[in-house]
């Protein structure tokens, strides 16, 4: 069986690397707040080109810190695509907000940037765009109108780790942004984990409280905070892997480029980008009227596939507040997507023998 993902394979690579660095961190006995911590934090700041890093639990806790940091709350309205991952919204309404969905473009997948500005209310305080599957959203024009209307832009780059538009990497593109290193990220850790990015040293220092019980100084609680940290074996295992990272996207790269030009059944639409250091390809989602049965073949075939995601978030049963919305490119795309095996592990015969036997699908 052609796993989708092999966390094994893909860490194993590091393993002594991993090792030195567990070593350490035992010989200190500093697990929390400690050199691996700050040393990770300051080296992904550099990566992305920007001055702060804030080390969290999670990429769902690191929007919704950046949202509790800018003190957005009740009846205030966020602009978020329509096509995302559940944590998205989730970040907006645990604070209080209002999530309003713009529905994508086919094509990208990502945010229709012609729809969003219609859609802004003297309600309306940020624009959230998400850099799905590993494609940076093409910002300009989010750009504008934040300008215009005096909105925040929050990034949601938790699958987009070294994307780039225009040359600057995502996580630099807007006011602040939220990552994810979840396992199966392209720099993913071993266990739960994320961070924000920014420039903003004011928002910086109180998102850092903020994840500290509100605290900056131990015992003085200066705001309603929350638990939310990395600890120093996580840190050290995403310090080692990110120097591969660039390494490891290329590789990605490259599988998508294979199977974009090899896959030629007329029943797969393929995914496309407008630039390639654009798109790390988290994720190779294509999409086909009868996903199920593609999926069946597949795995009868050897082949793993996962679907990147099976509900849109407005027809979700947690979020039924949402579910008279009308939004039918969203539901096309969540009932026909499924996602190909693609990471710097996967072997060149185990490609065209998914590209085989893709080709020789039909219903």
């Amino acid at each position: 069986m052609i796993k989708f993902l092999d966390l094994k394979k893909i860490n194993i690579r590091f393993q002594k690397e991993f090792n030195e660095r567990f070593n350490l961190i035992q010989e200190r006995g500093i697990y929390l707040h400690g050199s691996e911590n700050e040393g990770f934090a300051g080296n992904f700041a550099k990566y992305i080109g920007v001055n702060k890093c804030i080390l969290c639990s999670s990429g769902l806790s690191a929007l919704e810190l950046i949202i509790k940091g800018y003190g957005f709350g009740v009846g205030d309205e966020i602009i978020v695509p329509s096509n995302t991952y559940i944590a998205t919204i989730m970040a907006i309404i645990h604070n209080g907000c209002t999530p309003v969905f713009i529905e994508p473009d086919i094509n990208t997948l990502n945010i229709d940037l012609t729809k969003i500005e219609e859609k802004i209310t003297p309600k309306t305080k940020a624009i959230l765009p998400v850099h799905l599957y590993g494609q940076a959203v093409q910002t300009d024009k989010i750009q504008e109108l934040a300008k215009k209307y005096n909105l925040k832009i929050i990034e949601d780059a938790a699958q987009a780790h070294g994307a780039e538009y225009n040359g600057i990497k995502t996580g630099n593109l807007g006011d602040a942004a939220g990552f994810s290193f979840y396992p199966s990220k392209n720099l993913g850790s071993m266990g739960n984990g994320g961070c924000i990015t920014t420039n903003d040293a004011e928002l910086a220092d109180k998102i850092k409280a903020l994840a500290n019980y509100g605290s900056k100084v131990k015992n003085h609680h200066i705001y309603d905070g929350t638990n939310s940290r990395l600890d120093e074996f996580q840190s050290a295992i995403l310090d080692v892997k990110l120097k591969y990272l660039d390494k490891d996207n290329s590789m990605r790269q490259k599988i998508s480029e294979l199977y974009r030009k090899n896959i030629n059944n007329e029943l797969i639409k393929l995914p496309q980008t407008y630039n390639e250091k654009a798109h790390v390809w988290h994720v190779f989602a294509v999409m086909t009227p009868n996903r199920d049965k593609l999926q069946k073949y597949l795995y009868d075939n050897g082949i793993e596939t996962l679907i990147h995601y099976p509900i849109a978030p407005h027809k979700q049963e947690g979020f039924k507040q949402f579910s008279h919305l009308n939004l039918p490119i969203s539901e096309k795309i969540h009932t026909e997507i499924i996602s190909l095996p693609i990471s710097p592990v996967l072997r060149s015969d185990e490609i065209f023998y998914i590209i085989e036997k893709i080709n020789k699908f039909i219903y």
